[in-house]
C-alpha cells in the first residue's frame, strides 16, 4: 500500500459531538448498529479523527475504565466510537485512526486496550492486531451488571502484556 497523503493523517480532536458523528455516518437512529443490545454507553474522553477535504470521515475514541481481570482490579483503555464514512471505506482509514488512538493510549498507563464490537467486525479488528476475549464479560448497566452481548476484544498497550485468565468485569458502563 502506498503512503496515504498527509491530509489523511489522524489527528487528536478537541471534541466529538453528535454533529461530528452525523458527518461521518449520517444521522440515522442507530449509527453503530448496536441499539438492539439495549445497553447504556459512556461517552469517550479522548478523540481522534481524519479529515478529507475538510470533512471528518473517520473517528476513534478512548476512555480509561476500571475493570476486574481474573480477580485483580486494574484499568483498561476502552476504544470505541470507531467510525469510517461509507464512501471512503477500504482506504485504510480505520487502521490509521485506531493506530493514532492506540499510540496515545500507550501513554496513559494501562496495559490493555479493550473494545466491544458486532460479530461482523471481529475480522477487521483481528487484522488490526486485536484478540477476542474468550471469557464471559460482565459490564455495569443502570439496573445492575449484565453479560456483554457484543464481542469483546483486547490489545496490548505495553510490551509483554497478556490477557489474564479468569472472569472479566468492567466496573463501569461500557464505552
Amino acid at each position: 500500500m502506498t503512503e496515504l497523503p498527509a491530509q489523511r493523517a489522524a489527528v487528536r480532536l478537541d471534541d466529538f459531538t453528535g454533529d461530528h458523528l452525523a458527518e461521518i455516518l449520517g444521522d440515522g437512529p442507530d449509527p453503530f448498529g448496536v441499539a438492539a443490545a439495549g445497553l447504556t454507553w459512556l461517552p469517550k474522553e479522548e478523540h481522534f479523527g481524519i479529515r478529507l477535504d475538510g470533512r471528518l470521515v473517520a473517528h476513534a475514541g478512548l476512555r480509561r475504565l476500571p475493570i476486574e481481570l481474573g480477580g485483580t482490579e486494574t484499568s483498561v483503555i476502552g476504544v470505541g466510537g470507531v467510525a469510517v464514512a461509507s464512501d471512503v471505506r477500504g482506504l485504510g482509514l480505520a487502521r490509521r485512526v485506531v493506530a493514532a488512538a492506540l499510540d496515545h493510549a500507550r501513554t496513559m498507563g494501562p496495559r490493555h486496550g479493550l473494545l466491544f464490537c458486532r460479530p461482523a467486525l471481529v475480522a477487521l479488528y483481528a487484522r488490526l492486531g486485536w484478540r477476542e476475549v474468550q471469557a464471559e464479560v460482565r459490564v455495569e448497566q443502570p439496573a445492575g451488571p449484565v453479560v456483554m452481548p457484543l464481542r469483546t476484544m483486547w490489545t496490548p498497550l505495553q510490551d509483554g502484556a497478556s490477557w489474564p485468565s479468569g472472569p472479566v468485569r468492567l466496573r463501569s458502563l461500557p464505552m
